[in-house]
């Protein structure tokens, strides 16, 4: 099962559980920048507080109050940063005891500094525990590259734009997926686009990371066969995030901003529920319901909303019936539970509805209905048309319009290039900046076909066209605004088949000899 296989917030929550119990009794939890998101993913607040932890602080920001009663469990990321910081507060110790822990392989040279910084030997243990990522769900997690050159971007960016950004980046890169590989217990086989500088460079230090400490990677498949780790550049797709979401989790990403699983209403000028305010958790892990609909498209996630409504106004109509002391009391013992689950009601219909207003407001299923159209069907004529059409409508964002026009050069590159003029020239009238206007330029320049690997339009060749055809008139067409299957899909279809073409996909480091699964 993939979920088994990639538990990532089981294994997130295994280090944080095993941290708390080592250290007994009244404690402080000690987190940097780092470590706090993959902190705050697996373990609740409450769940948080049971295991005796009284205060949680960051490193560096607390004041100069001593504490000596209560021990310090410190979970740190091995930077340059945080091990500066530590060693100023084992210089001045405020708790009685110090645990270390470090959610990445820490350098022998940083520990002796560490220890000539803890003059009065507060240090009681010093451990890692690879937990150097965000764990967003059990598939997911993601790796916060330094703001210093610009964070994605330049791993996006052509290598030669900022060389130094580049290098900080990919380095992190590899640090993530190494902590997260062992985290999980997996030495993969490693491949990447082979069209990609950067892909390269982050597959090259994975598997030099992996064959340079065999022991630390000294990891068994059950059945013989190595897990493979995929390197792709999202330069090989640049259509997938430009186009409107229409499942649960996706949505309130793209609509609302969900950061390490949490999302504020206040960008989209909402308030939230009273009992909530506007800053909300929407986590797989802590809440049922959006375990069950992360995945849902617009339509599903409506009439599923509707039934838990339901069943929340059943129960809450059972609990006005109470006539005895024995319902009384079951009361009591389940109303933190039926709290609980009202809140979660109450933050799942103002998501919805919230949603449904910002669609509706930014005419967002038109425009989605023309970005299905340029990502899947070959008309430039009717194309043009369309998002000509579609810039002149002042409901529309500066986002869109760039999106629909980012979209069109993309698609017609090779042959479009008076008609897209044209739309720039109508982008600039309606108002949006010219440095605005550039960016679709610059997006056809850095993801253009010529950079990419893999044929994302599937109109290469003569073939790939006539097939393209034939398999959207077997298939149908469900739901006009799904009608996109990104890359991604293919690629580990491919994958899981063996029948990635290793010259596009080549391996780093030493290829498996019994394949990879």
């Amino acid at each position: 099962s993939p979920v088994v296989a990639m538990a990532l917030v089981a294994a997130a929550r295994e280090c944080v559980r095993r941290m708390l119990s080592e250290s007994p009794g009244m404690k402080c939890l000690v987190v940097d920048k780092w470590t706090l998101p993959c902190t705050t993913a697996a373990y609740t607040q409450s769940e948080i507080l049971a295991q005796e932890v009284f205060l949680v602080e960051t490193l560096g920001d607390a004041s100069d109050e001593e504490m000596r009663h209560l021990k310090a469990v410190v979970f740190v990321r091995p930077s340059r940063e945080s091990i500066n910081k530590l060693k100023e507060a084992l210089r001045r110790p405020r708790f009685g005891e110090y645990a270390l822990y470090f959610s990445n392989v820490v350098a022998e040279s940083d520990l002796q500094e560490l220890a000539d910084a803890d003059v009065e030997e507060r240090v009681t243990a010093v451990h890692e525990y690879f937990a150097d990522f965000n764990p967003l769900d059990e598939l997911h997690f993601s790796v916060a590259l330094p703001a210093r050159g610009g964070g994605n971007a330049a791993l996006l960016a052509p290598g030669a734009w900022d060389p130094s950004a580049q290098t900080l980046a990919c380095e992190r890169a590899c640090e993530g997926l190494c902590a997260a590989l062992l985290a999980l217990k997996r030495r993969p086989a490693v491949r990447y686009a082979g069209r990609s500088e950067a892909a390269r460079r982050v597959a090259t230090g994975v598997a030099r990371a992996i064959e340079g400490d065999p022991v630390l990677y000294d990891f068994r498949s059950r059945d013989g066969a190595a897990p493979l780790l995929l390197v792709l550049d999202r330069r090989d797709d640049p259509v997938t995030p430009l186009l409107s979401q229409w499942t649960y989790q996706a949505m309130l990403h793209e609509i609302i901003g969900l950061e390490n699983n949490t999302l504020d209403l206040a960008t989209i000028g909402a308030r939230g529920p009273k009992e909530l305010g506007a800053q909300l958790v929407v986590a797989a892990s802590q809440d049922p319901f959006f375990k069950a609909n992360m995945f849902e498209n617009y339509g599903d996630l409506g009439a599923n909303v509707k039934t838990l409504v339901d069943e929340f106004q059943s129960k809450t109509k059972s609990n006005q019936n109470i006539s005895s002391i024995e319902e009384m009391q079951r009361f009591v013992d389940n109303y933190p539970e039926f709290r609980k689950l009202s809140g979660n009601v109450s933050k799942h219909v103002t998501l919805l509805s919230e949603l449904s207003r910002v669609i509706d407001e930014r005419q967002l299923m038109s425009v989605s209905q023309q970005e299905q159209e340029l990502a899947c069907t070959d008309g430039m004529s009717a194309a043009y048309e369309g998002v000509l059409s579609l810039l002149s409508n002042h409901a529309l964002r500066e986002q869109e319009k760039l999106r629909l026009v980012m979209l069109f050069g993309l698609r017609y590159e090779r042959s479009g290039g008076r008609n897209l003029q044209t739309l720039l020239d109508r982008l600039e009238e309606t108002g949006v900046p010219r440095q605005r206007c550039a960016l679709v330029r610059t997006l056809v320049q850095v993801a253009g076909s010529a950079a990419r690997t893999g044929d994302l339009f599937g109109d290469k060749t003569f073939f790939a066209r006539a097939a393209g055809n034939v398999a959207r008139g077997l298939r149908g067409v469900d739901n006009v605004y799904t009608q996109h299957v990104p890359a991604l899909a293919s690629h580990v279809d491919a994958a899981r088949k063996g029948r990635l073409r290793e010259g596009d996909f080549p391996f780093a480091g030493a290829a498996p000899g019994g394949g990879a699964s």
